[in-house]
């Protein structure tokens, strides 16, 4: 039963930020300056008549919220025919809507690049948690070696680095010696197969090593915190005074409890490891969710934006999710709180 009620509060949870970011996903990009029916048009002599024909088209014709004078005329039904209740009412029905600039479904334009932020992120992450609980551990357990000072100063210094600032230094480093942009050598597609697939993950290095470096410094810091906490407990001296070896001690007591604070890190940089792809993405001209949300941008494709942005939010919401639930698992005494 407490384990059902504290299920049902986290969903709980979870459902409400949901609906705070869709409200939220609504307004942020509304309140851009620019017209995005001027930057549609292309033509400086389309007539007015055809640009209010676009604007139609893409419901921005509409009142953002309601319509005041339906209001004062007493249809109150009316007045709700807004750009905010179509875009609810489009969700509701999975509809993204239509792209302003490549006049596409969104949803097919984000199909199309979700999997290559996903190898992308998923990639740098695997990497960083790899060698940040290797490095985290090995630091804690030489606490005050030059091992250990190695690895602190080289994680402050990586962690200190901005993430396109990084990028640019392995570009200019690799050139010549990887590919530095795009994703696979112009001409070439998935149709060639094998030497296709090559390509493209020698394009991938450079951005999944820079999301890599950088994350990798936070989890060194949580996990040598961590690792340090447990090998102070009094059942760490239990263990060595029954004589087991220092890898059982790291593998069977410091490593599992060190892991509890690194299940909420992990979860909680999915959000920061986003914001980075798109810089990631922006310098390396990746073409995944990232570069896709810098172009929207600058075209002020509302649609795209906003199925953009909450792809991302949602991705992170759930991953909070499972961070609670699993964390619950791992620690049976959260339930409690």
């Amino acid at each position: 039963m407490e384990r059902g009620n504290f299920i049902l509060r986290k969903l709980g949870f979870a459902v409400l930020t949901l609906g705070a970011v869709m409200v939220f996903n609504f307004v942020l990009f509304r309140i851009l300056p620019g017209d995005p029916i001027k930057l549609i048009i292309h033509s400086p002599r389309m007539t007015r008549e055809a640009q209010e024909r676009i604007r139609v088209t893409f419901g921005l014709d509409k009142p953002v919220w309601f319509d005041g004078e339906r209001l004062k005329a007493g249809d109150v039904l009316g007045s709700l025919d807004s750009q905010f209740t179509a875009y609810l009412r489009n969700l509701l029905r999975g509809d993204l809507g239509i792209s302003f600039a490549s006049r596409r479904d969104v949803s097919q334009v984000l199909a199309e690049r979700v999997w290559r932020t996903v190898v992308l992120v998923l990639g740098g992450n695997v990497i960083a948690i790899v060698l940040g609980i290797i490095l985290g551990l090995l630091a804690a357990w030489r606490r005050g070696t030059r091992l250990d000072t190695a690895v602190l100063l080289g994680a402050l210094f990586t962690w200190a680095l901005p993430t396109f600032f990084l990028g640019i230094i392995l570009l200019v480093l690799a050139r010549g010696h990887l590919p530095v942009g795009g994703m696979a050598t112009p001409g070439l597609k998935p149709e060639d197969g094998l030497v296709y697939w090559l390509d493209v993950g020698k394009h991938l290095i450079l951005p999944t090593l820079t999301m890599a470096i950088v994350y990798t410094s936070e989890f060194i810091l949580i996990m040598r915190s961590g690792v340090m906490e447990v090998l102070a407990e009094d059942y760490i001296l239990t263990a060595k005074a029954k004589g087991l070896s220092t890898f059982r001690i790291l593998r069977d007591h410091a490593l599992k409890n060190a892991m509890l604070p690194m299940v909420t890190i992990i979860a909680l940089t999915l959000g920061y490891t986003v914001g980075g792809a798109i810089q990631v993405e922006t310098v390396f001209s990746w073409p995944g969710l990232g570069r896709l949300m810098y172009e929207a941008v600058q075209k002020r494709d509302y649609p795209v934006l906003q199925g953009t942005f909450l792809l991302l939010a949602v991705s992170v919401i759930l991953a909070n999710l499972l961070a609670d639930l699993l964390y619950s698992v791992l620690d049976p005494r959260v339930k409690a709180e």
